[in-house]
């Protein structure tokens, strides 16, 4: 009853009547995460740590309903995702982290320019990793109920990672998302992908850099990169049939057949002479830019299902020498 009344109020605005109403049914939902902890083997001064003085954070929850609505389209996006000054600090920031990527890169098989990008779309390299407390972030969300499932296990892993001595509960922090650290990963992804990349015993994907290249060239690796080839590419196509055009995920022809169709590279020549399966797509509609992407795009996809996202990281990626 509380979390319906919660999404009523936060949707129509009334931000003080919110928070009377949280206190108390958030409370008692903070005890039934400190029983579920408590069942699953987390430590009592873990459960204490990481629990102590949060409360009901309506600002995420206005964040997770109030998801921009304008899109802009990718002529309009590339630019502003991956402007000339990014580009700029990228190759820098690979020639100062030159060794440690290159080691990254051959021991995960992922190319170390896409490591650096993914820093970059991530987190500005490291600048902007969020300052909410992540438990806390979670805990909100998972209580307001629109995906409780998920949040709630969210929180459960941000408890695992306090419980292993990772990080301190007062240091653990992150987008309203409760995504983490560099890489802005979700706990559940920092269990399954984050790495100890410096060897110390502890896996900080907020302070340390090798940890931060390690982890993501993991999840990269662990998804079916193959640094053999590239991402794709854009490309200059044809009046197709109809059923070609779009997001067409499902329909992989090789890149000799969508040469035979009439596909070209953006300045018009022909594409690369290989043996590889490609998929087009045109994320706007079919009068916006066109792509002909790998496979290694689509483990991109798993990172973020977005092909904004994809396509930042990807272009960035090329700029980076």
């Amino acid at each position: 009853m509380y979390k319906r009344l919660i999404s009523v109020l936060v949707a129509i605005g009334i931000g003080t009547s919110t928070a009377a109403f949280a206190d108390e049914g958030f409370d008692k939902y903070v005890e039934s995460l400190k029983t579920e902890a408590k069942e699953s083997g987390i430590s009592a001064s873990t459960i204490t740590a990481a629990f102590e003085g949060i409360t009901f954070t309506e600002r995420a929850v206005k964040a997770d309903k109030n998801q921009p609505e304008k899109k802009l389209t990718l002529d309009e996006y590339i630019p502003r995702a991956v402007p000339d000054w990014k580009v700029k600090q990228a190759n820098q920031l690979y020639q100062k982290h030159r060794k440690t990527l290159e080691a990254v890169g051959k021991k995960y098989g992922v190319q170390p320019r896409f490591i650096v990008a993914l820093w970059g779309v991530e987190s500005n390299f490291g600048r902007l990793m969020g300052n909410y407390n992540v438990v806390e972030a979670l805990s909100t969300l998972a209580y307001e109920g629109r995906r409780e499932a998920f949040f709630r296990k969210q929180v459960m892993a941000a408890l695992q990672i306090l419980d292993e001595g990772h990080i301190a509960a007062k240091d653990m922090k992150g987008s309203w998302a409760g995504a983490m650290g560099q890489p802005q990963f979700m706990p559940t992804s920092f269990l399954t992908f984050a790495v100890d990349g410096n060897n110390d015993g502890r896996v900080d994907i907020w302070n340390t850099q090798a940890d931060v290249f390690a982890s993501a060239a993991n999840y990269l690796s662990k998804s079916g990169w193959d640094d053999a080839y590239t991402w794709g590419r854009q490309v200059s196509i044809p009046s197709l049939p109809e059923n070609l055009k779009g997001v067409q995920l499902e329909k992989a022809k090789t890149l000799s057949e969508w040469q035979g169709l009439g596909v070209r590279k953006l300045d018009g020549s022909a594409l690369p002479n290989v043996d590889i399966d490609a998929w087009l797509i045109q994320p706007d509609d079919q009068h916006g830019r066109a792509y002909l992407i790998y496979d290694n795009y689509q483990t991109l996809l798993k990172w973020n299902r977005s092909h904004y996202f994809a396509l930042a990281v990807s272009h960035l990626a090329d700029r980076i020498r």
